[in-house]
């Protein structure tokens, strides 16, 4: 039997070319049977191949798994709106988009990690008011929110309850203030740390008002309220669905909300204006934010995406549980918010001479 080597040593003079020719045309019987099956997978495969170039080359996304980072313990508030978006994105966009819990330092160290995350729409962060406020309080936070990311959708937002212990003898947001300065430095406040959104609020508090009380700081703000509970401290804000509980069974006295309007989990309580605190309105937002660098179209197809999620009905009613209000928009709105809110925190901390690290 003649095998290869020899057929090319018969057929030296032959160009491979012809040689390929006439062997296409007169093709041993067994080896027609070999082209047939070749023939059969590539017309099964091409077809896939070509799309996948074609996905590669026109920069389709996601084709993998989107991690969203959020820098608050699981079951937190911020942590159960973010599942909320995370799992109607994941619905919507075909593509699993996991809920990542980086904690510690206020929000810090989720926020230096996606800082330096590949800017490709596989990492995002979900941002709450400590993005800014820890950053406007710290020398070196591990991460810029403006040079170091890009807004890519609102998401909500929503005032505090500014909430005292049921044994202080004041029943409204006029009569704590009076109590007071009456009393200085006797009252003490608790947040959930320096830098703080709950921090940071009573700070405005006592430069509107010339209020004098102490700041103790925790290591989040379960155990300030466990002291609020026990009238170790007499005050401090907290989100709304958190003193929800407590109202209820008349643990905790709320006497104002922190922003322009009032909320709707709390329709008689009067905002912090209303009971005569000027220039005082604290509102803690939610969003998402992606790397600097990321591309717009990925950016722009993140802020659809959300935008669309936003208007469904089960997810309107199950933020507003949480005590937020939608406000979905382009990513300018978020970038406009965090930066304003970053110079108003800024100044602020000038203003009260605080000291942070």
């Amino acid at each position: 039997m003649t095998d290869a080597r020899s057929m090319v040593r018969c057929h030296a003079p032959v160009t491979l070319a012809g040689h390929a020719a006439r062997f296409a045309a007169h093709p041993p019987s067994a080896m027609r049977s070999t082209l047939r099956i070749v023939s059969l997978v590539v017309s099964t495969l091409l077809p896939g191949l070509f799309h996948a170039s074609a996905s590669a080359q026109t920069g389709a996304y996601p084709v993998k798994t989107i991690r969203l980072v959020v820098p608050f313990p699981p079951g937190a508030g911020t942590d159960a709106i973010a599942r909320i978006v995370a799992q109607k994105l994941s619905e919507s966009m075909r593509a699993a988009v996991i809920v990542d819990n980086r904690v510690g330092a206020g929000g810090a160290i989720g926020a230096a990690e996606v800082a330096k995350a590949n800017p490709d729409g596989y990492t995002l962060l979900f941002v709450a008011s400590p993005f800014t406020t820890v950053a406007a309080a710290s020398k070196d936070a591990g991460y810029d929110p403006i040079r170091q990311f890009t807004a890519v959708a609102p998401i909500a937002s929503g005032p505090l309850a500014f909430v005292v212990a049921p044994d202080l003898p004041v029943t409204t947001m006029r009569e704590f203030l009076t109590y007071a300065r009456a009393n200085p430095g006797k009252l003490n406040y608790g947040s959930a740390g320096p830098g703080s959104v709950n921090h940071l609020a009573l700070e405005l508090l006592k430069v509107r008002t010339g209020a004098d009380i102490v700041h103790v700081p925790y290591k989040g703000i379960a155990p300030a309220t466990q002291d609020l509970l026990s009238g170790q401290i007499q005050a401090m804000t907290a989100s709304i669905p958190a003193t929800l509980p407590y109202l209820a069974q008349n643990r905790l006295r709320v006497l104002a909300v922190t922003g322009p309007r009032r909320s709707a989990l709390l329709p008689d309580v009067p905002t912090w204006g209303e009971a005569g605190v000027a220039n005082a309105d604290v509102i803690n937002y939610w969003g998402i934010v992606a790397p600097a660098g990321t591309p717009r179209e990925i950016v722009a197809q993140l802020n659809a995406e959300v935008t669309k999620v936003l208007a469904l009905p089960e997810v309107k009613d199950r933020l507003e549980r949480e005590g937020a209000e939608l406000i979905p928009g382009a990513p300018e709105r978020l970038g406009a918010v965090i930066e304003g809110d970053l110079v108003a925190w800024r100044k602020l901390i000038a203003k009260a001479g605080l000291e942070l690290q």
